[in-house]
């Protein structure tokens, strides 16, 4: 099935791109969520149309990811959590945690943005990775301390 993307997919394209689908995942997600629509020749007649427009977003969407990486590349962020004496924490830190830290400083990400396979459960340091835009990603350092008693 040949689909025209009306949004990016990061299986499959940017938004203006001609892909072809399994008609399964095209009838029964893409076209009915509004995330593609079928190649027709009306429809591919309007997507030449509105190339320059798509071109500019694309363009507007990348530079916003990249300012995005080149603040979020070589940060260390430290969080405290409670911590037995084998280093292991009383619960875990989890995506939206490290998503409230970034915002304390003035990066804002939605947690399904953070690639962490699973939730921090020691203490240390932590490579996360990030997805902040298609095709771009930017690496920080998380470190988990335990909380000092006062």
């Amino acid at each position: 099935m040949e689909l025209i993307l009306k949004k990016a997919i990061s299986s499959l394209g940017f938004e203006g791109d001609v892909v072809n689908v399994k008609p399964g995942y095209g009838r029964n997600y893409l076209l009915p969520q509004g995330k593609a629509v079928h190649a027709t020749a009306a429809n591919l007649a309007l997507l030449e149309k509105d190339k320059a427009a798509i071109e500019a977003r694309r363009a507007e969407n990348l530079k916003h990811a990249e300012g995005t990486a080149k603040k979020i590349t070589g940060l260390t962020i430290v969080i405290e959590q409670l911590a037995g004496v084998d280093e292991r924490l009383f619960g875990s830190v989890t995506t939206a945690d490290i998503c409230a830290k970034l915002a304390e400083i003035n990066v804002t990400l939605d947690k399904k943005q953070l690639l962490l396979n699973e939730p921090i459960k020691t203490l240390g340091e932590t490579k996360i990775q990030v997805k902040v835009g298609f095709g771009v990603t930017a690496e920080f350092t998380l470190t988990v301390v335990p909380i000092k008693a006062s």
